[in-house]
């Protein structure tokens, strides 16, 4: 059975960039792809009392841009549609994930963002602080990056706290299904005491970084080592190098409950200059034939 990735889609510019980027993993992996767009639950304030013609006129229009949205993706892609009920839109494709049994779910950056860059909407932000399967966030302006372009590098931010291993696992998997080079990057942001300079305290620990994570690689596969370094951690990301068709890799903070996500500090930074989409994985992975 191959993988499947959901997309969480709306008829905005968000959802064309979320969507372009869900067809060009989908394509670059052999993944399924799943259109979702989530409707408001049957639960309703008294403000909004059901009306049968008018959730009918809904579902339609939903299923209407659904089913524009797929005559957009490659024909190599094989696409689904599916119109969901849920109590918000973040929570409705989380369900969608479970009941797909998904890889992924895939959601645009809120209107208005700079071209390239990343701004967290509602719903990006309620799926990095609930969501127990990796996000994959897309930057304004995705939408005009060809999905057969594929995906040209997988670059992790790795460290040596608790889940950098299933961080390096998830980064070797989507490398492996994807064809892309491995890129290790160590941010170091500089604030050291005195008598320490800022290239000796970055070169110890990006040595300790890559020492560890490098065992942890399976014999034969090859990774690029970098260190991003500057006065804070947005420096340090601006100061790398980013193609076209990369994408980065980034795990939960350790505050997270277990197998949830939580965007930690250091990522929320990372969004504020990274010019490529990012995926954030949760610290823990999900036993099979557990319960969520």
């Amino acid at each position: 059975m191959s993988a499947r990735i959901v997309v969480g889609y709306t008829a905005t510019d968000a959802g064309a960039d979320a969507l372009a980027l869900g067809a060009r993993l989908a394509l670059a992996s052999d993944s399924s792809l799943h259109l979702v767009v989530v409707l408001p639950g049957e639960e309703r304030s008294v403000v909004t009392p059901p009306d049968a013609g008018y959730d009918r006129h809904i579902r339609a229009q939903a299923e209407s841009w659904l089913g524009d949205a797929a005559a957009t993706v490659p024909d190599t892609v094989r696409v689904r549609t599916h119109v969901r009920f849920g109590e918000s839109f973040a929570s409705g494709l989380i369900d969608s994930a479970h009941d797909l049994g998904a890889s992924h779910i895939v959601v645009g950056a809120a209107n208005g963002g700079m071209r390239g860059r990343h701004r967290l909407g509602t719903v990006a932000g309620e799926l990095l602080h609930s969501a127990d399967v990796p996000v994959v966030l897309a930057p304004e302006g995705t939408r005009r990056i060809d999905p057969a372009s594929g995906i040209s590098r997988v670059t992790v931010a790795i460290g040596l706290r608790p889940g950098a291993d299933v961080l390096l696992e998830e980064s070797l998997a989507l490398a492996a299904a994807t064809g892309a080079e491995l890129r290790l990057v160590s941010l170091v942001a500089v604030d050291l005491p005195a008598g320490i300079s800022a290239n000796e305290s970055a070169a110890m620990h990006a040595d300790e970084v890559f020492v560890h994570a490098r065992k942890a690689l399976p014999k034969g596969v090859e990774a690029e080592a970098v260190v991003g370094l500057g006065d804070s951690i947005e420096e340090a990301v601006s100061h790398l190098s980013w193609e076209p068709g990369e994408i980065a890799v980034v795990g939960s903070s350790r505050l997270a409950r277990p197998r949830r996500l939580f965007l930690g500090s250091t990522a929320a930074k990372m969004l504020h200059e990274l010019p490529v989409p990012m995926i954030v994985v949760p610290r823990t992975r999900k036993k099979k034939g557990a319960s969520s």
